[in-house]
Protein backbone atom coordinates (compact mmCIF):
# COMPACT_ATOMS: atom_id res chain seq x y z
CA UNK A 1 0.00 0.00 0.00
CA UNK A 2 1.26 3.53 -0.98
CA UNK A 3 1.10 6.78 1.31
CA UNK A 4 -2.33 8.37 0.84
CA UNK A 5 -2.67 11.90 -1.10
CA UNK A 6 -5.46 14.16 -1.60
CA UNK A 7 -6.35 16.36 -4.36
CA UNK A 8 -7.59 20.09 -3.89
CA UNK A 9 -8.41 21.57 -6.96
CA UNK A 10 -9.54 25.58 -6.90
CA UNK A 11 -12.29 26.86 -8.54
CA UNK A 12 -11.92 30.99 -8.13
CA UNK A 13 -15.16 31.86 -9.85
CA UNK A 14 -17.65 33.01 -7.73
CA UNK A 15 -21.82 35.07 -8.67
CA UNK A 16 -20.76 37.89 -6.12
CA UNK A 17 -17.54 38.35 -3.47
CA UNK A 18 -18.97 38.07 -0.24
CA UNK A 19 -17.47 41.11 2.19
CA UNK A 20 -15.83 38.97 4.92
CA UNK A 21 -14.18 36.39 2.17
CA UNK A 22 -10.21 36.58 1.96
CA UNK A 23 -9.43 33.76 -0.55
CA UNK A 24 -8.21 33.45 -3.60
CA UNK A 25 -11.68 34.73 -5.78
CA UNK A 26 -12.92 36.42 -8.49
CA UNK A 27 -16.18 37.39 -10.26
CA UNK A 28 -17.81 35.12 -12.28
CA UNK A 29 -18.24 37.34 -15.63
CA UNK A 30 -19.71 34.29 -17.62
CA UNK A 31 -16.09 34.01 -19.83
CA UNK A 32 -16.65 30.42 -20.88
CA UNK A 33 -13.36 30.28 -23.47
CA UNK A 34 -11.63 31.66 -20.21
CA UNK A 35 -13.04 28.59 -17.69
CA UNK A 36 -13.07 25.86 -20.55
CA UNK A 37 -9.36 27.31 -20.78
CA UNK A 38 -8.80 26.77 -17.09
CA UNK A 39 -10.58 23.48 -16.67
CA UNK A 40 -7.72 22.08 -19.41
CA UNK A 41 -5.28 23.65 -17.46
CA UNK A 42 -6.29 22.02 -14.34
CA UNK A 43 -6.51 18.88 -16.12
CA UNK A 44 -2.64 19.34 -17.43
CA UNK A 45 -1.88 20.51 -14.18
CA UNK A 46 -2.93 17.52 -12.06
CA UNK A 47 -1.56 14.91 -14.91
CA UNK A 48 2.37 16.79 -14.39
CA UNK A 49 1.82 16.60 -11.12
CA UNK A 50 1.52 13.01 -10.92
CA UNK A 51 4.99 12.42 -11.61
CA UNK A 52 6.03 14.06 -8.83
CA UNK A 53 3.75 12.25 -6.67
CA UNK A 54 4.27 9.00 -7.92
CA UNK A 55 1.72 5.90 -7.72
CA UNK A 56 -0.48 6.64 -4.32
CA UNK A 57 -3.64 6.11 -2.99
CA UNK A 58 -5.93 8.62 -3.43
CA UNK A 59 -8.22 9.21 -0.59
CA UNK A 60 -9.65 12.36 -0.93
CA UNK A 61 -10.85 14.81 -4.32
CA UNK A 62 -12.38 18.18 -3.06
CA UNK A 63 -13.68 20.59 -5.29
CA UNK A 64 -13.41 23.88 -3.49
CA UNK A 65 -13.51 27.61 -4.48
CA UNK A 66 -14.60 30.28 -5.18
CA UNK A 67 -17.60 28.63 -6.09
CA UNK A 68 -17.03 25.05 -8.23
CA UNK A 69 -20.83 24.68 -7.96
CA UNK A 70 -20.89 27.10 -11.12
CA UNK A 71 -18.27 24.84 -12.59
CA UNK A 72 -20.36 22.85 -15.67
CA UNK A 73 -20.79 19.33 -14.58
CA UNK A 74 -19.14 17.61 -17.15
CA UNK A 75 -16.12 19.12 -16.19
CA UNK A 76 -15.92 17.92 -12.62
CA UNK A 77 -16.67 14.54 -14.17
CA UNK A 78 -13.87 14.69 -16.38
CA UNK A 79 -11.16 16.37 -13.05
CA UNK A 80 -12.65 13.62 -11.20
CA UNK A 81 -12.01 10.76 -13.88
CA UNK A 82 -8.95 12.17 -14.24
CA UNK A 83 -7.63 12.10 -10.44
CA UNK A 84 -8.93 8.65 -10.32
CA UNK A 85 -6.83 7.43 -13.28
CA UNK A 86 -3.58 9.27 -12.18
CA UNK A 87 -3.92 7.88 -8.91
CA UNK A 88 -5.35 4.77 -7.05
CA UNK A 89 -8.87 5.49 -6.09
CA UNK A 90 -9.68 4.27 -2.40
CA UNK A 91 -12.75 2.19 -2.36
CA UNK A 92 -14.36 4.32 -0.14
CA UNK A 93 -12.86 7.56 -2.21
CA UNK A 94 -14.66 11.08 -1.22
CA UNK A 95 -15.64 13.13 -3.34
CA UNK A 96 -16.74 16.55 -2.09
CA UNK A 97 -18.13 19.39 -3.87
CA UNK A 98 -18.91 23.01 -2.10
CA UNK A 99 -21.79 24.59 -3.65
CA UNK A 100 -23.69 27.98 -2.54
CA UNK A 101 -27.69 27.18 -1.96
CA UNK A 102 -28.76 28.91 -4.89
CA UNK A 103 -31.79 27.45 -6.56
CA UNK A 104 -30.37 27.71 -9.93
CA UNK A 105 -27.15 25.93 -8.69
CA UNK A 106 -29.50 23.07 -6.95
CA UNK A 107 -30.97 22.27 -10.27
CA UNK A 108 -27.95 21.22 -11.12
CA UNK A 109 -26.74 18.66 -7.76
CA UNK A 110 -28.16 15.88 -9.79
CA UNK A 111 -25.70 16.77 -13.00
CA UNK A 112 -22.82 16.91 -10.07
CA UNK A 113 -23.73 13.19 -8.11
CA UNK A 114 -23.57 11.57 -12.04
CA UNK A 115 -19.95 12.85 -12.22
CA UNK A 116 -19.15 11.43 -9.44
CA UNK A 117 -19.96 13.69 -6.73
CA UNK A 118 -20.93 11.88 -2.94
CA UNK A 119 -20.50 14.76 -0.60
CA UNK A 120 -21.74 17.97 -0.79
CA UNK A 121 -20.74 21.28 1.41
CA UNK A 122 -23.47 23.64 1.61
CA UNK A 123 -22.74 27.16 2.19
CA UNK A 124 -25.98 27.77 3.94
CA UNK A 125 -24.01 30.41 7.05
CA UNK A 126 -27.10 32.05 7.95
CA UNK A 127 -30.88 31.48 8.21
CA UNK A 128 -32.71 34.59 8.54
CA UNK A 129 -32.61 37.18 4.98
CA UNK A 130 -31.11 39.73 6.97
CA UNK A 131 -28.34 38.21 7.87
CA UNK A 132 -27.51 36.60 4.51
CA UNK A 133 -28.36 40.13 3.46
CA UNK A 134 -25.50 41.40 5.48
CA UNK A 135 -23.22 38.59 4.88
CA UNK A 136 -22.98 39.49 0.95
CA UNK A 137 -25.19 36.08 0.12
CA UNK A 138 -26.94 35.48 -3.21
CA UNK A 139 -29.50 33.08 -1.25
CA UNK A 140 -32.41 33.90 0.86
CA UNK A 141 -33.12 31.87 3.62
CA UNK A 142 -35.98 29.35 2.12
CA UNK A 143 -33.71 28.99 -0.48
CA UNK A 144 -31.30 27.40 1.40
CA UNK A 145 -34.16 25.21 3.00
CA UNK A 146 -34.81 24.24 -0.34
CA UNK A 147 -31.66 23.42 -1.70
CA UNK A 148 -30.78 21.41 1.58
CA UNK A 149 -33.31 19.36 0.98
CA UNK A 150 -32.50 18.91 -2.59
CA UNK A 151 -28.95 17.90 -1.58
CA UNK A 152 -29.84 15.34 1.31
CA UNK A 153 -32.15 13.74 -1.24
CA UNK A 154 -29.10 14.56 -4.62
CA UNK A 155 -25.99 12.92 -2.60
CA UNK A 156 -25.07 10.31 0.01
CA UNK A 157 -22.90 12.71 2.43
CA UNK A 158 -23.71 16.15 3.44
CA UNK A 159 -22.33 18.90 5.07
CA UNK A 160 -23.84 22.05 5.91
CA UNK A 161 -21.53 25.24 6.80
CA UNK A 162 -22.66 27.82 9.04
CA UNK A 163 -21.34 30.97 10.35
CA UNK A 164 -22.20 32.12 13.78
CA UNK A 165 -20.55 35.42 16.38
CA UNK A 166 -23.07 37.43 13.98
CA UNK A 167 -23.89 41.04 15.10
CA UNK A 168 -26.80 40.74 16.68
CA UNK A 169 -27.15 37.05 17.05
CA UNK A 170 -28.09 35.62 19.93
CA UNK A 171 -27.68 32.08 21.54
CA UNK A 172 -31.38 30.77 21.04
CA UNK A 173 -31.21 31.66 17.37
CA UNK A 174 -27.99 29.94 16.91
CA UNK A 175 -29.50 26.70 18.38
CA UNK A 176 -32.17 26.84 16.50
CA UNK A 177 -29.99 27.30 13.12
CA UNK A 178 -27.53 24.12 14.52
CA UNK A 179 -31.17 21.98 15.37
CA UNK A 180 -32.28 22.92 11.64
CA UNK A 181 -29.05 21.35 9.81
CA UNK A 182 -29.63 18.37 12.10
CA UNK A 183 -33.03 18.05 11.29
CA UNK A 184 -31.83 18.42 7.48
CA UNK A 185 -29.67 14.97 7.66
CA UNK A 186 -26.31 16.73 7.63
CA UNK A 187 -24.03 14.18 8.90
CA UNK A 188 -21.38 16.61 8.95
CA UNK A 189 -21.67 20.73 10.14
CA UNK A 190 -19.42 23.45 10.04
CA UNK A 191 -19.87 25.73 12.21
CA UNK A 192 -17.10 28.83 11.79
CA UNK A 193 -16.52 31.86 14.22
CA UNK A 194 -17.15 34.65 12.24
CA UNK A 195 -13.13 36.57 11.69
CA UNK A 196 -12.39 39.55 10.37
CA UNK A 197 -9.78 39.46 8.22
CA UNK A 198 -7.50 42.13 6.56
CA UNK A 199 -8.22 43.65 3.57
CA UNK A 200 -11.89 42.65 3.36
CA UNK A 201 -14.58 44.64 3.31
CA UNK A 202 -15.85 43.50 6.85
CA UNK A 203 -12.23 44.91 7.99
CA UNK A 204 -12.96 48.35 6.33
CA UNK A 205 -16.01 48.54 7.96
CA UNK A 206 -15.18 47.11 11.56
CA UNK A 207 -12.77 50.09 11.42
CA UNK A 208 -15.37 52.57 10.41
CA UNK A 209 -17.36 51.67 13.33
CA UNK A 210 -20.61 50.62 11.13
CA UNK A 211 -20.06 47.05 12.22
CA UNK A 212 -19.34 45.67 15.41
CA UNK A 213 -18.88 42.01 16.46
CA UNK A 214 -19.86 40.29 19.41
CA UNK A 215 -18.41 40.80 22.31
CA UNK A 216 -15.95 37.49 23.71
CA UNK A 217 -18.08 36.52 26.53
CA UNK A 218 -21.31 36.48 23.90
CA UNK A 219 -18.57 34.86 21.23
CA UNK A 220 -17.54 32.05 23.66
CA UNK A 221 -20.85 31.51 24.94
CA UNK A 222 -22.44 30.55 21.05
CA UNK A 223 -19.26 28.33 21.18
CA UNK A 224 -20.40 26.84 24.01
CA UNK A 225 -24.46 26.68 22.57
CA UNK A 226 -22.34 24.79 19.91
CA UNK A 227 -20.94 22.23 21.36
CA UNK A 228 -23.65 21.35 23.61
CA UNK A 229 -26.81 21.46 20.56
CA UNK A 230 -24.30 19.02 19.10
CA UNK A 231 -23.21 16.71 21.61
CA UNK A 232 -26.59 15.76 22.30
CA UNK A 233 -27.60 15.21 18.41
CA UNK A 234 -24.85 12.62 18.33
CA UNK A 235 -21.89 14.83 16.58
CA UNK A 236 -18.41 14.69 17.60
CA UNK A 237 -16.44 18.10 17.73
CA UNK A 238 -13.50 16.61 16.17
CA UNK A 239 -11.73 19.43 14.77
CA UNK A 240 -12.16 23.28 16.49
CA UNK A 241 -15.04 24.00 13.54
CA UNK A 242 -16.03 20.54 12.66
CA UNK A 243 -18.62 18.39 13.84
CA UNK A 244 -19.90 14.77 12.66
CA UNK A 245 -22.21 12.03 13.13
CA UNK A 246 -19.78 9.64 14.09
CA UNK A 247 -16.05 9.08 12.58
CA UNK A 248 -17.28 7.75 9.02
CA UNK A 249 -19.24 11.02 8.83
CA UNK A 250 -15.58 13.05 9.20
CA UNK A 251 -14.27 14.84 6.67
CA UNK A 252 -11.55 12.64 5.15
CA UNK A 253 -10.11 15.60 3.03
CA UNK A 254 -9.86 17.67 5.86
CA UNK A 255 -8.26 15.30 7.75
CA UNK A 256 -5.42 15.04 5.10
CA UNK A 257 -4.17 18.38 6.23
CA UNK A 258 -4.44 18.32 9.99
CA UNK A 259 -2.68 15.09 9.56
CA UNK A 260 0.05 16.23 7.68
CA UNK A 261 -0.09 14.14 4.57
CA UNK A 262 0.58 15.07 1.51
CA UNK A 263 -2.18 16.45 -1.00
CA UNK A 264 -2.14 18.08 -4.82
CA UNK A 265 -3.55 21.69 -5.20
CA UNK A 266 -4.44 22.59 -8.72
CA UNK A 267 -6.02 25.81 -9.70
CA UNK A 268 -5.49 29.29 -9.23
CA UNK A 269 -4.02 30.14 -6.02
CA UNK A 270 -4.08 26.34 -5.07
CA UNK A 271 -1.73 25.18 -2.42
CA UNK A 272 -0.45 22.21 -2.06
CA UNK A 273 1.76 20.42 0.00
CA UNK A 274 4.08 16.99 -1.56
CA UNK A 275 6.94 15.05 0.08
CA UNK A 276 9.37 14.20 -2.22
CA UNK A 277 12.92 12.40 -1.48
CA UNK A 278 11.84 13.02 2.48
CA UNK A 279 11.69 16.18 2.36
CA UNK A 280 8.07 18.56 2.48
CA UNK A 281 7.49 20.99 -0.16
CA UNK A 282 5.15 23.59 -0.25
CA UNK A 283 3.83 24.47 -3.54
CA UNK A 284 1.36 27.54 -4.24
CA UNK A 285 -0.43 28.05 -7.79
CA UNK A 286 0.02 31.27 -9.67
CA UNK A 287 -3.43 33.13 -8.90
CA UNK A 288 -4.83 34.82 -11.82
CA UNK A 289 -6.73 33.00 -13.68
CA UNK A 290 -5.48 33.70 -17.28
CA UNK A 291 -1.57 33.49 -15.32
CA UNK A 292 -2.05 30.47 -14.23
CA UNK A 293 -3.42 29.34 -17.98
CA UNK A 294 -0.41 30.43 -19.07
CA UNK A 295 1.89 29.09 -16.88
CA UNK A 296 0.23 25.50 -17.04
CA UNK A 297 1.15 26.18 -21.07
CA UNK A 298 4.52 26.87 -20.63
CA UNK A 299 5.83 24.76 -18.47
CA UNK A 300 3.59 22.30 -17.49
CA UNK A 301 2.91 23.12 -14.04
CA UNK A 302 0.45 25.62 -12.19
CA UNK A 303 3.26 26.56 -9.68
CA UNK A 304 4.34 30.25 -8.45
CA UNK A 305 6.34 28.96 -5.99
CA UNK A 306 7.61 25.22 -4.60
CA UNK A 307 9.48 25.72 -1.39
CA UNK A 308 11.57 22.98 0.50
CA UNK A 309 10.19 23.06 4.22
CA UNK A 310 12.98 23.08 7.07
CA UNK A 311 12.66 20.27 9.62
CA UNK A 312 11.74 23.26 11.88
CA UNK A 313 8.98 24.35 9.43
CA UNK A 314 7.17 21.17 8.62
CA UNK A 315 6.95 20.25 12.62
CA UNK A 316 5.63 23.58 13.01
CA UNK A 317 2.99 22.96 10.51
CA UNK A 318 2.28 19.58 12.10
CA UNK A 319 1.84 21.31 15.70
CA UNK A 320 -0.23 24.04 13.90
CA UNK A 321 -2.56 21.74 12.39
CA UNK A 322 -2.48 18.96 14.43
CA UNK A 323 -3.65 20.16 17.59
CA UNK A 324 -6.91 21.85 15.56
CA UNK A 325 -8.56 17.74 16.02
CA UNK A 326 -8.82 15.67 19.03
CA UNK A 327 -6.11 13.05 18.31
CA UNK A 328 -4.02 15.35 18.62
CA UNK A 329 -0.33 15.16 16.88
CA UNK A 330 2.10 12.19 17.62
CA UNK A 331 5.52 13.24 19.28
CA UNK A 332 7.70 12.36 16.85
CA UNK A 333 6.08 14.77 14.36
CA UNK A 334 6.62 17.77 16.17
CA UNK A 335 10.67 16.36 17.56
CA UNK A 336 12.52 19.24 15.60
CA UNK A 337 10.69 21.70 17.51
CA UNK A 338 12.12 19.24 20.66
CA UNK A 339 8.62 19.04 22.35
CA UNK A 340 8.18 15.98 24.15
CA UNK A 341 5.65 14.77 27.00
CA UNK A 342 8.18 16.06 29.60
CA UNK A 343 8.87 19.28 28.59
CA UNK A 344 8.29 21.66 31.02
CA UNK A 345 6.00 23.85 29.11
CA UNK A 346 3.88 21.25 28.05
CA UNK A 347 4.08 19.76 32.12
CA UNK A 348 2.49 23.58 32.66
CA UNK A 349 -0.13 23.21 30.15
CA UNK A 350 -1.21 19.85 31.66
CA UNK A 351 -1.31 21.29 35.04
CA UNK A 352 -3.17 24.22 33.43
CA UNK A 353 -5.79 21.59 32.63
CA UNK A 354 -5.25 23.35 28.58
CA UNK A 355 -3.36 19.80 27.00
CA UNK A 356 -4.20 16.05 27.82
CA UNK A 357 -1.59 14.05 29.89
CA UNK A 358 -0.75 11.27 27.30
CA UNK A 359 2.69 10.40 26.78
CA UNK A 360 2.24 9.65 22.99
CA UNK A 361 0.26 12.71 21.72
CA UNK A 362 -0.30 15.97 21.86
CA UNK A 363 -3.58 16.76 22.36
CA UNK A 364 -5.30 20.28 23.19
CA UNK A 365 -8.51 19.92 25.90
CA UNK A 366 -11.74 21.42 25.37
CA UNK A 367 -10.47 24.35 27.48
CA UNK A 368 -7.47 24.60 25.82
CA UNK A 369 -9.57 24.93 21.92
CA UNK A 370 -11.18 27.95 23.46
CA UNK A 371 -7.76 29.49 23.43
CA UNK A 372 -5.89 27.83 20.65
CA UNK A 373 -3.93 30.01 18.72
CA UNK A 374 -2.37 31.23 22.12
CA UNK A 375 -2.26 27.69 23.34
CA UNK A 376 -0.36 27.01 19.60
CA UNK A 377 2.08 30.02 19.70
CA UNK A 378 3.35 28.95 24.08
CA UNK A 379 4.41 25.45 22.19
CA UNK A 380 6.00 26.72 19.42
CA UNK A 381 8.22 28.78 21.08
CA UNK A 382 8.69 26.69 23.93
Amino acid sequence: MTEALGVYVHWPYCARICPYCDFNVFRDRGKRAEQLALKDAILADLTAQRALTGPRDLVSVFLGGGTPSLMDPDWAGEIIALARTLWTPAADLEVTLEANPTDAEAGRYAGFAAAGVNRLSLGVQALDDATLKLLGRDHGAEEARRAARTAAAAFPRLSIDLIYARPGQSPEAWAAELAWAVEMGAEHVSPYQLTIEAGTAFDRAVRRGTLVPPAEDLAAELFETTQRVLEAAGFDAYEVSNHARGVAARSRHNLVYWRGQDYVGAGPGAHGRLTRNGVRHATHATARPADYIARVAATGLGFATSEALSEIEAAEERLLAGLRIDEGVAYPDVAALDLDPDHPEIVALIRQGLVVEDPERLRATRAGRLVLDALTMRLALA
